[in-house]
């Protein structure tokens, strides 16, 4: 883009202009899986969060069995107790904290993505307590909806200030007089 132009998350086109028929003012940021119907939840928005819950809850039951599988195959491979253990360990511990830092994604943004980076082995080890995270949170509203949805509505209101202060013909102004 231009120097000019601002960025498409902030105005409908070039110079804060509607292009093509789309609203001038900030745009709502996209959900994944739900683009931009979080904002009027129409689109099958309902049938949407339903179904993405429904099927988040079915893959960490599948995946809980999947790791049922993989312990027995170390048992059957006799690799020792201390192993066994802490493969157990493992998942029990890095779960729930997936589960947390996930379920604390959907409320905020991140104050140190660096350590948001650092903890993503964490969260893939932990991997089933993101998804119930997320199954569980399809049942409130999207995942992630409030966050975006209080960024939207400031942005909004503050695109509606600058553009109430900016109204009317500065030269009809009086101006004030010199003494």
């Amino acid at each position: 883009m231009s120097d000019d132009e601002q960025t498409p998350s902030t105005t409908g086109g070039p110079a804060g202009g509607p292009k093509g028929g789309t609203p001038a003012g900030p745009r709502p940021e996209e959900i994944r899986f739900f683009g931009t119907t979080w904002v009027d939840h129409s689109g099958g928005y309902t049938l949407r969060r339903v179904g993405l819950a429904a099927g988040s809850l079915a893959a960490a039951a599948a995946a809980c069995l999947v790791l049922r599988f993989a312990y027995q195959g170390l048992q059957i491979a006799d690799v020792g107790g201390i192993v066994n253990m802490l493969v157990v360990l493992m998942f029990a511990v890095c779960s729930p904290i997936a589960f947390r830092k996930t379920w604390e994604g959907f409320g905020r943004r991140p104050a140190d993505p660096a350590r948001e980076e650092s903890l993503r082995s964490l969260k893939a080890i932990g991997f089933i307590g993101s998804l119930l995270a997320y199954g569980v949170r399809c049942f409130v509203e999207a995942p992630g909806e409030g966050l975006r949805r209080a960024e939207y509505d400031t942005a909004r209101a503050q695109y509606e200030k600058r553009r109430g202060s900016r109204t009317g013909n500065p030269a009809a102004r009086k101006k004030p007089k010199r003494k």
